[in-house]
């Protein structure tokens, strides 16, 4: 058992779940059901002789992990697979249940890496076959117009692969919600940035007079936002958020809070989907993501 910071979070926890399962419990001195799950996961942990790692993080004294991971309660403990959340629960189960949740994921020899991901991806589609893919989402729709995850999810596929006229027909439906839906917010500036890419007739060469126009003036926001816009159409989410970053530095309402939204639409675009668990979801993460969201309140609370 490894007690983990921030510090030690990406080799213990990041790079170590690249080798093998780890399960992260997240857990505090004052919580009482912490108590009595701690012990149980130690002896879980040597009863599966090494099939997977058990890490703990006090959520109180390592509170940047605990937004990042989106933890609400403990104890909760994460399942993580290549870097990546793959299941999780809340609360103390009991020792049956937790052997039945680790056996889903810690199969024991060469096997670890295929059973896990047949068993963390369950029914979807394969990562490899676009087809399948595309239309997994496209039902998921057709059965349930309503379902903002699934339109959403339909969308953003449709953009990554450049089918923006198709996109742009199966957002229509959800045009009127994006002053109360974030993430429909965050479809719309894609496709705005998009279209604004489509205006310029050689957008490398847009995208070099923006950072000429930046060069001579460093509070030319227009050409920065302008630039952050072109990065976003071309998918570059990190280059794009550093240039509206480069705003938010010196004038953090430029706009109308221009930069900003855009910001955190962007975010909203590159977070993965929440792990689903039997009793609920847990919140996803993801290192860029969550160093993001702090370079964001670092700018704003500033």
């Amino acid at each position: 058992m490894m007690n983990v910071t921030v510090e030690n979070f990406d080799a213990e926890v990041m790079d170590a779940s690249m080798q093998l399962p780890v399960l992260v419990d997240f857990w505090a001195p004052w919580c009482g059901p912490c108590k009595v799950i701690g012990p149980l996961l130690e002896k879980l942990e040597t009863d599966y002789q090494g099939r997977f790692k058990l890490v703990k993080i006090d959520s109180d004294q390592e509170q940047e992990l605990s937004q990042a991971f989106g933890i609400r309660s403990i104890p909760t403990c994460v399942m993580m697979v290549g870097g990546k959340p793959v299941d999780g629960f809340m609360g103390a189960l009991p020792e049956g249940r937790i052997r039945e949740f680790l056996d889903k994921h810690v199969p024991a020899g060469e096997v670890l890496e295929a059973e896990v991901t047949a068993e963390s991806m369950g029914d979807a589609p394969a990562a490899d076959d676009p087809s399948a893919q595309e239309e997994a989402l496209h039902q998921a729709v057709l059965k349930n117009p309503d379902d903002e995850g699934a339109r959403f999810d339909y969308v953003k596929w449709l953009l990554l692969h450049e089918r923006v006229r198709e996109a742009r027909a199966a957002f229509e439906p959800a045009a009127p919600k994006t002053g109360v839906v974030r993430r429909f917010d965050a479809l719309q500036r894609w496709l705005d940035a998009v279209d604004f890419a489509a205006q310029q007739p050689d957008p490398a060469q847009a995208l070099a007079g923006l950072e000429a126009r930046i060069a001579a003036n460093r509070r030319d926001f227009e050409a920065r936002f302008g630039k952050a816009r072109l990065l976003l159409a071309a998918r570059q989410w990190t280059a794009a958020m550093d240039e509206l970053l480069e705003i938010l530095m010196r004038d953090k309402s430029w706009a109308e809070d221009l930069a900003r939204k855009t910001f955190i639409a962007i975010l909203d675009l590159i977070e993965p989907p929440p792990v689903k668990v039997a009793d609920g979801q847990i919140p996803p993460t993801d290192p860029t993501v969550a160093t993001y969201r702090r370079r964001l309140s670092s700018v704003v609370l500033s």
